[in-house]
């Protein structure tokens, strides 16, 4: 592939609901670009963008692709991702890096929520955008539903610059607004507008002028006095407007019966930014201190921003990136301002999906990879040594579902943290814990099938079989009664015995006090040397509550008296003594020991029609509802529930809304469990205990 100056890029990202059609219409791109001799079915695992086996397999993305089309002497630099929401950090990493956005609507399931997920990322980036309405051909297909949905729910900005010729079997084309001609076939051969089209078009057209006029002062003044905008105004206009995020034009096709495609990448070319006319990247200039905007030029110094790393079975580690200022270079050293550390550069790549293009350098604006690197991980900076800056990384949200990982063999357990590890690197929205209180190796991603491919992967890159289970829930005990408690530990085995004698006071504290140990004693009952190791053995008590063996938390402990020996006693006496006066302390009826499990607060946003469904589940889970708020079509719910009702909700949630629904999840506080449950768990527990004994 040539390269291209910075004026002759464009760097579009791919967005839309899971299921709309972006990866056939990235796939339609290419054919019409000449990139491919042949049009390949996502169905059949044959597309450019989707080439991993779990992609294959399942008839989805799973990773973002990146798809160099050329087009009349300009390179886009397509970047293809997921829309099922598990895959969410792919989204957030491509709309970190694009320019612009294209984000694809069906034409039978119209304005989905994944559809406003993108947009409101897409407006949280300021990214100028065209809407493409996709499945024309599809049954049930209807445009102009589709656009009174995109309309009421993004407001007047969006305006078609194309209409239809024909639906659903019958979609032959559409009529371009700007130009006033009509496009027809799988060539987009020219034609004149229909008849029956052409009142329609003239007064869509009329709109289209006036939402162009509006971004130009002189425009606006010569439609104002009723002249005729020229095909050349009109679409400076709207380039105008686009640029300021100010118009969204409406475009439409059907990717698998390749119509309607060419005028896609034309409005490319001609409304969508090139880094130049991009706002400038905000980067922190690390000598003086100072925030800089970085000039996409070639000859300034190097700024690229990591936004992806993935284990290629053949390169091994794969970094992607994209320059915003200056020139990177193959088999050269480069600066990573993040780690403070130098990097070495070895062979630069241009990607077309699972292909690797070798290229000699890659200049401002350009989009590209390079394998091998020690140390860079995503959203790392990597500029020159003599120009530190640092360029804003890439927010992440928060995993919505966990599973504990557990090793198949000992071969497997051998490997496990090296895995994981890089499986946390290749993938942001993974996070990997280790949960001390059930002493079990948590995965935590955005959903189940996130959460399974990731095992997946593991097995298929990494040699490491694993198995898949629901996390134990980490119940904690406490007590809700003052009490008192005392215990003398004496043993004599011939030569020294041992003796230590303590009382000590339980007080409950208030939730997430956490424990608290003091000491009130007098006269000496206790030496001052000795209550270290009460302290000591209260703290081991603690870890093993007395009705089901969880942890002991808000308690505060204190020792008011005790005795010792001037010869038997030791530290090891009263931290055996401690530990039995607690033990006592916590089992005492008048203690009123209880369980307390982990409540979580819960945002679930989701259309209308789902909110009663949604709300009867939340109810059957003990949850309680803390408010609900209407929000352009959709319904945001708070509430909160115990843990271990909600461990897979992201897979119920997506269930009873049909995948429209998403929701973020987050640790609130502990509470007390129903005593019918806390009787479950104690038998459960109990039976857990006896197993691992035989």
């Amino acid at each position: 592939m040539k390269s291209y100056t910075t004026e002759r890029l464009r760097n579009v990202g791919l967005f839309s609901h899971g299921g709309a059609g972006k990866t056939s219409l990235a796939e339609a791109m290419l054919f019409a670009s000449g990139a491919i001799n042949r049009l390949g079915r996502v169905e059949e695992g044959t597309t450019v963008s989707d080439y991993d086996p779990e992609e294959i397999k399942r008839h989805i993305s799973v990773n973002l692709s990146l798809l160099p089309v050329e087009w009349k002497g300009n390179k886009i630099n397509l970047i293809d991702t997921p829309g099922y929401a598990d895959f969410v950090g792919e989204v957030k990493e491509t709309a970190r890096v694009v320019d612009a956005a294209i984000i694809v609507f069906c034409a039978v399931a119209g304005v989905e929520v994944g559809s406003e997920l993108v947009w409101k990322y897409a407006d949280e980036r300021k990214l100028p955008r065209l809407a493409f309405i996709s499945r024309m051909d599809r049954e049930n297909a209807d445009f102009h539903r589709t656009l009174e949905q995109l309309q009421s729910r993004f407001g007047n900005s969006v305006v078609p610059i194309q209409l239809p010729i024909g639906s659903q079997e019958n979609f032959k084309g559409v009529v371009d607004l700007v130009r006033m001609k009509a496009y027809v076939g799988s060539k987009g051969e020219e034609a004149p507008v229909p008849e029956d089209l052409k009142a329609q078009a003239e007064a869509a057209r009329e709109k289209l002028v006036e939402a162009a006029a509006e971004t130009d002062d002189e425009l606006i003044t010569k439609y104002l006095e009723g002249e005729q905008l020229t095909e050349v105004e009109i679409a400076r206009g709207l380039r105008a407007g686009v640029l300021e995020a100010k118009v969204v034009p409406v475009l439409c096709g059907t990717a698998t019966a390749n119509k309607a495609i060419p005028p896609l990448l034309e409005a490319i070319v001609d409304y969508l930014p090139s880094p130049l006319h991009a706002p400038p990247a905000q980067a922190r200039n690390l000598a003086t201190g100072r925030d800089e905007a970085l000039e996409p030029k070639s000859t300034l110094p190097l700024a690229a921003l990591v936004f992806k790393t993935t284990a290629d079975p053949y390169v091994g580690k794969l970094t992607y990136f994209r320059v915003y200022s200056g020139t990177i270079h193959s088999d050269s050293r480069v600066y990573n301002s993040t780690r403070n550390t130098e990097e070495r550069i070895g062979q630069l790549f241009v990607l077309h999906g699972k292909s690797q293009e070798p290229v000699v350098e890659l200049g401002a604006g350009e989009v590209g990879a390079v394998a091998k690197l020690a140390e860079t991980a995503t959203g790392d900076t990597l500029c020159t040594k003599d120009h530190p800056v640092l360029l804003p990384g890439i927010e992440f949200p928060a995993p919505s579902f966990t599973a504990a990982i557990q090793p198949k063999t000992k071969a497997d357990l051998d490997k496990l943290g090296a895995a994981l590890a890089r499986l946390a690197e290749e993938d942001s929205t993974i996070s990997i814990t280790r949960q001390a209180d059930t002493a079990e190796t948590l995965v935590a991603g955005m959903g189940e099938s996130h959460v399974e491919i990731a095992a997946e992967r593991m097995r298929r890159k990494f040699g490491v079989d694993v198995t898949l289970s629901v996390p134990k829930i980490p119940y904690k005990e406490t007590i809700l009664s003052k009490v008192n408690a005392e215990y003398r530990h004496k043993k004599q085995t011939g030569g020294h015995g041992q003796y230590g004698h303590v009382f000590l006071e339980l007080e409950p504290l208030p939730r997430g006090s956490g424990v608290e140990f003091a000491e009130r004693v007098v006269g000496g009952a206790v030496p001052k040397n000795y209550i270290p190791a009460v302290e000591k053995g209260v703290k081991e008590a603690f870890l093993e509550g007395p009705l089901a063996g969880y942890p002991i938390i808000d308690l505060r402990v204190t020792l008011y008296d005790g005795s010792y020996h001037p010869v038997d006693s030791s530290e090891m006496s009263f931290k055996l003594a401690a530990i039995g006066a607690i033990r006592k302390g916590v089992s005492d009826p008048n203690a009123r020991p209880v369980f307390l499990e982990p409540i979580v607060n819960l945002t679930i946003t989701v259309p209308e029609q789902y909110m009663g469904d949604v709300i009867g589940d939340l109810n059957s889970k003990r949850a309680r509802v803390l408010g609900m708020e209407p929000k352009s079509g959709l319904s945001v719910i708070s509430a909160q529930a115990p843990l271990a009702e909600v461990q897979r909700y992201a897979t119920d949630l997506r269930s009873i809304t049909q995948g429209r629904g998403i929701f973020s999840m987050e640790f609130a506080h502990y509470e007390e469990v129903p005593g019918h449950i806390a009787q479950g768990i104690i038998e459960q527990a109990k039976k857990e205990r006896e197993a691992a004994q035989k």
